[in-house]
């Protein structure tokens, strides 16, 4: 790979296919999205599939991550919003996975491209207006509307929740976004050092030792934030699910 930290995030075409004018080659990180799917998906069933009273190591940690969205969204939604509980699950496994894959060398890291995490964060919002019109009519848009608020001050008031609302999607998915690029250019950026100052003889070595320890660290650093921004992701998809679910709430 090039010493160029930015290298790791190119697209390329694997296979080429343009319909009207309008390119829809399968890519790298095409080919990652299926894989994501596809490993947290198989990992799910294989552990699963063969259930036991006395739970394996696997299977504990399905069942973990089973309860640990649930008990997320009870939390974050209450009882009502359980309903949500496929689509929580699946965008936190998604994006573990996602993450997860991404540590490994030569592979792509697709939670480090603004469109896929902008999507991923245009799906929750878009379920929650969504939800909010047909469950609640145009009482949804009591959210826009705090408790308390004097009336001198309501019309400043509704403008900032507006604002706030719709600057959901865009906080959501550059916060996922940055993390995962940053932490891979910093640690792209350390391994270069080590090679780099390698090459140089016994002396290079030697000062290769502290860049090394730093890749090290970091790496523990990013298999850490590989779960701390799919948590983060589910906790902030379920206060927002929230809002649908309660638009009065606050």
């Amino acid at each position: 790979m090039s010493n160029d930290p930015t290298h790791q995030f190119l697209i390329n075409k694997i296979v080429p296919i343009e319909i009207g004018g309008i390119d829809f080659s399968f890519t790298n990180a095409s080919l990652f999205m299926v894989a994501t799917v596809g490993a947290a998906a198989g990992f799910l069933y294989l552990t699963t599939s063969q259930r036991g009273l006395v739970p394996t190591r696997l299977q504990s940690v399905s069942e973990m991550s089973y309860e640990f969205i649930a008990s997320m969204l009870r939390e974050g939604a209450g009882n009502g919003g359980m309903k949500f509980f496929p689509m929580v699950f699946s965008l936190f496994m998604f994006i573990l996975t996602a993450n997860l894959l991404g540590m490994f060398p030569y592979f792509f890291t697709i939670t480090s491209q603004i469109i896929v995490t902008f999507a991923l964060a245009l799906f929750v919002i878009g379920t929650v207006v969504f939800y909010g019109f047909y469950k609640h009519g145009f009482g949804f848009l009591k959210l826009f509307v705090p408790h308390g608020v004097p009336g001198v001050l309501l019309p400043l008031v509704v403008a900032i929740e507006i604002i706030s609302f719709l600057s959901r999607p865009i906080s959501l998915s550059v916060r996922l976004f940055a993390n995962m690029l940053a932490g891979h250019i910093t640690l792209k950026v350390f391994a270069g050092f080590v090679t780099s100052l390698s090459a140089l003889g016994a002396l290079g070595i030697g000062g290769a030792i502290l860049p090394l320890i730093m890749t090290v660290a970091i790496t523990g650093l990013e298999f850490l934030v590989c779960f701390l921004q799919a948590y983060v992701f589910a906790v902030l998809t379920c206060m927002y699910l929230n809002d649908a679910v309660h638009p009065g709430s606050h």
